[in-house]
């Protein structure tokens, strides 16, 4: 039924004279019996546009998209336009899986102050760890990562974030353990290495559909209270090995000329071995010649060496006199000196 404006106007003039406004019923049975023209269209209109509304979803170049029927999943859509069945019955979550996140271990920046973990005070002591030497090192570090596998990430792991802070925290303290606090300060891109490769096998063993891009390791020092006690320590290591790097190069310059001296001496000792054996070889065979020539012919043999000996050793007497047997006295020989060409043989 339509309003009656004309009584309505009347009641509202009787108010403004001091009447009493129409009653509470006497409305609602006037709305109830109000009709809005195509009302039932208008309303069917409204239900299509919210079906096509919710059954039309649009995933992003970057995003993947997860849908469940009722909770439970059913399939992932790749970017672009999709459809789902509306009204609830299927949901979607849209995964970026080319977005790199960052987690912070033992410092902050300030793009990630809002979502860290832990708090200022904490984390400090969370970069804290006890190297292999039984020292303690301030090792503060970056992990960044992505989502290589949507529906691992979504329905694998409850507190997937929490997941990977404690995995990283365990796996940088178990690379940091096995190591000097001189190699975890020198050596940080192999440590960065390696702790990547283990946190990535653990992240895979619990199926947490999260690929580590990167490990990174900042400046890593030793806590502020044992700082000069540790450079004292540092110094005194470089004595140390300034002082072996200088003995061993007086060994490499020693050494080397003893020994050299050592095998140039021996060389001469067997050369001078060799010589006498080699001579004495040769002796031996020219006297065994010798021998055999003398045993052939003794009478000739011997002339002949006794020639050879006298050739030999006349060279060597200077001036030589000849004294007749018959001479009976040496008066004549006294001036044979002065005089020149008088019994004198050479």
């Amino acid at each position: 039924m339509s309003w009656d404006w004309e009584k309505l106007k009347e009641q509202q003039q009787k108010m403004g004279g001091g009447g009493v406004p129409p009653q509470m019923d006497e409305l609602v049975k006037r709305f109830k019996g109000f009709k809005l023209p195509g009302g039932p269209l208008l309303i069917a209109l409204i239900f299509i546009a919210l079906v096509v509304y919710s059954a039309v979803f649009t995933v992003k170049q970057d995003e993947v998209g997860v849908v469940q029927y009722f909770g439970r999943y059913v399939r992932a859509t790749q970017p672009g336009l999709n459809f789902k069945i509306p009204l609830g019955i299927e949901k979607v979550t849209k995964v970026n899986v080319k977005r790199i996140n960052t987690e912070e271990f033992g410092f902050s920046s300030n793009e990630a102050a809002s979502r860290r973990r832990y708090a200022p005070s904490e984390s400090t002591t969370v970069a804290l760890m006890l190297t292999g030497d039984l020292n303690v090192a301030v090792v503060p570090w970056i992990v960044q990562y992505r989502i290589k596998d949507p529906y691992n990430f979504l329905f694998k792991v409850r507190d997937l974030r929490r997941l990977l802070t404690d995995m990283s925290e365990a796996t940088m303290r178990l690379v940091v353990g096995d190591r000097s606090i001189d190699e975890v300060i020198s050596k940080r891109g192999e440590i960065a290495i390696e702790a990547r490769e283990i946190l990535q096998r653990e992240l895979d063993l619990a199926d947490s559909g999260i690929h580590v891009v990167t490990v990174e390791l900042k400046r890593t020092n030793v806590p502020g209270p044992v700082q000069p006690s540790f450079n004292e320590v540092n110094q005194a290591e470089q004595e140390k090995e300034q002082m072996i790097f200088q003995a061993k190069e007086e060994y490499n310059k020693a050494i080397p000329a003893a020994r050299g001296q050592a095998e140039r001496m021996i060389r001469e000792a067997e050369g001078y071995s060799l010589e006498r054996i080699n001579r004495a070889k040769g002796d031996a065979a020219r006297f065994a010649a010798v021998y055999r020539e003398y045993a052939k012919a003794q009478d000739v043999t011997k002339r002949r060496l006794y020639l050879e000996a006298l050739s030999k050793l006349l060279p060597k007497l200077g001036n030589k006199y000849l004294v007749d047997s018959d001479q009976k006295n040496l008066l004549p020989l006294l001036n044979l000196g002065q005089q020149k060409g008088v019994g004198v043989e050479k």
